[in-house]
């Protein structure tokens, strides 16, 4: 059995459609319909022209995934994709092959196929780490087929944690090495890293990242905390202004618009809001966010956060998330 990951969109954005419609697409819509060219050398040529501005490297790469999606899925393989929110592979197996269409789901994503997407998740966690590092990979579209046979088993008897066999190789440009990659799978392992901490360490975290950025924290104590778990301030006493107040949700669930109205109306009513939820927002919740003026973070923007202050962070704090700095060549 073949398998294949297709990433829906930067930011899972085309989940909710794929599911809708029972399909997965690809972007790249300034090549037209690249089922009009005879070979792989000709869709790349045509990338030199159209993406110019790109590095030479990313077109190559670009249009083979191209082809690949359009002559490579085939009718019967198997395809995933990774919702970010719920840290969950979405499974389905293709029943029509490409055809190019943007009125389906977009003028941005022509490319589709026809997929018949399960009910049943595989959460990541089930996943051992070198199946979670191929999936790691910053490609849109590339064969997992040594990963497939974790896939099946998790699906058939719910168990995972399994060692895959000897890895194979994607023959075309489908590199798992470049710098890009190996950044993306390191920046996965933190995430999953940071997915494994308890609510009491999450708040612990969150209030060490603010300490990081300048600021005096408290953090609410375990049990009924009003709304806010952690206020932060510019001065020790806390009447320096802006003062930040901070709700922090661990869990699988999305946040929705009540609790983010809650945040809203508690003390201090007048302070500035930032919800961390690594479980992401409803849509009702980010309209709410947004109107509102509240900041909201999810487990991919916490983690960015993370990586970005790690070095100012304090020692009780990176206790809380130990990791190694690794240089790599540019």
């Amino acid at each position: 059995m073949t398998w294949w990951m297709v990433r829906a969109g930067d930011s899972n954005e085309l989940i909710p459609e794929w599911l809708k419609k029972q399909v997965a697409s690809i972007g790249w819509h300034e090549l037209g319909d690249p089922s009009r060219f005879s070979d792989r050398d000709h869709l790349i040529q045509e990338a030199h022209r159209i993406y110019s501005n790109s590095p030479p490297r990313s077109r190559i790469v670009g249009a083979s995934q191209v082809w690949r999606f359009v002559h490579h899925i085939k009718k019967g393989h198997r395809v995933i994709t990774y919702a970010k929110d719920s840290r969950e592979y979405i499974i389905g197996t293709v029943v029509r092959e490409h055809r190019y269409d943007p009125n389906v789901i977009g003028d941005y994503y022509p490319n589709t196929i026809k997929v018949k997407w399960e009910e049943k998740r595989i959460p990541r966690d089930l996943l051992t780490q070198k199946t979670k590092n191929t999936l790691g990979s910053t490609l849109t579209v590339f064969c997992i087929d040594q990963c497939g046979h974790e896939f099946e088993k998790i699906l058939s008897d719910g168990t995972g944690k399994i060692e895959p066999p000897g890895e194979t190789d994607d023959s075309d440009d489908e590199v798992g090495n470049n710098t890009e990659d190996f950044i993306a799978q390191a920046t996965a392992m933190v995430e999953d890293a940071v997915d494994k901490l308890d609510p009491w360490q999450m708040q612990e975290l969150v209030a060490g990242l603010l300490r990081a950025m300048g600021y005096q924290t408290t953090v609410s104590p375990p049990g009924p905390d009003g709304g806010v778990d952690v206020l932060a301030h510019k001065d020790a006493f806390g009447f320096e202004k802006p003062i930040i107040k901070v709700q922090v949700k661990h869990r699988r669930a999305a946040t929705g618009a009540p609790e983010v109205q809650q945040l809203l109306g508690a003390n201090p009513i007048d302070a500035n809001s930032i919800f961390v939820s690594t479980g992401g927002f409803t849509s009702h919740a980010m309209n709410v966010a947004k109107h509102n003026g509240v900041k909201t973070i999810d487990l991919t923007e916490l983690v960015q956060l993370v990586l970005q202050w790690y070095e100012d962070l304090l020692v009780e704090t990176k206790a809380l998330l130990p990791l190694k700095k690794i240089y790599v060549p540019n």
